[in-house]
């Protein structure tokens, strides 16, 4: 194994009692994996692509239930700034759409995922300075703190291995889908927000 390995989605025990700290960490464990996916091949690649996959859906989707609600109701301008940001997302997903289909070892694979990055760090600096810098003005530590449990919440769904007996990167993908991971993940936010 790489000495690169990024730490898995819910390894971190840190205490994350505010969700714009907790989203800038995920951030950052994002750009790891995307590093890590650039710097390996073969299984490995495979592997660090898989926890990608999984850290990105639990991630947008802990946004789309948690930040985005929040930021429509307490920014000016609020819902301007989510449509933006659901705009940016829906691109990034296309591009994840088309490497989901592709072998990690495809030659084509590369150019997608550097597109893919280049459209995920966009939309993270655009999080950062449109919605996290304005949430933290915007309310109190306490509030804070409930949206970082419910992130938690979220970023627990994201399974650290793939599913016991499927060697294959892309059976995995496909006996694993990414949109029951968001519909668990949803259900993991709400019930931590109390809205079950």
């Amino acid at each position: 194994m790489s000495d690169l390995q990024t730490p898995h989605a819910g390894d971190d025990k840190s205490k994350d009692d505010d969700v714009v700290a907790l989203l800038m960490r995920q951030h950052g464990d994002i750009r790891n994996l995307f590093d890590e996916v650039e710097a390996t091949e073969g299984e490995e690649r495979r592997d660090a692509f898989r926890r990608l996959v999984r850290l990105l859906a639990v991630h947008e989707t802990a946004e789309e239930e948690v930040v985005h609600p929040f930021a429509r109701r307490a920014l000016s301008g609020g819902e301007k700034v989510v449509e933006d940001r659901l705009a940016e997302e829906r691109a990034a997903k296309e591009t994840l759409a088309s490497l989901d289909d592709m072998d990690t070892d495809d030659p084509k694979f590369m150019l997608q995922l550097l597109k893919l990055r280049k459209d995920v760090q966009e939309h993270a600096r655009a999080e950062e300075r449109y919605e996290f810098t304005h949430i933290r003005r915007s309310t109190d530590a306490a509030n804070l703190a409930a949206m970082a449990k419910a992130v938690k919440a979220a970023e627990a769904m994201a399974p650290t291995r793939p599913h016991p007996g499927v060697e294959s990167g892309a059976k995995n993908m496909a006996l694993g889908p990414v949109a029951a991971l968001m519909d668990r993940t949803k259900d993991a936010v709400r019930k931590a927000m109390g809205n079950d």
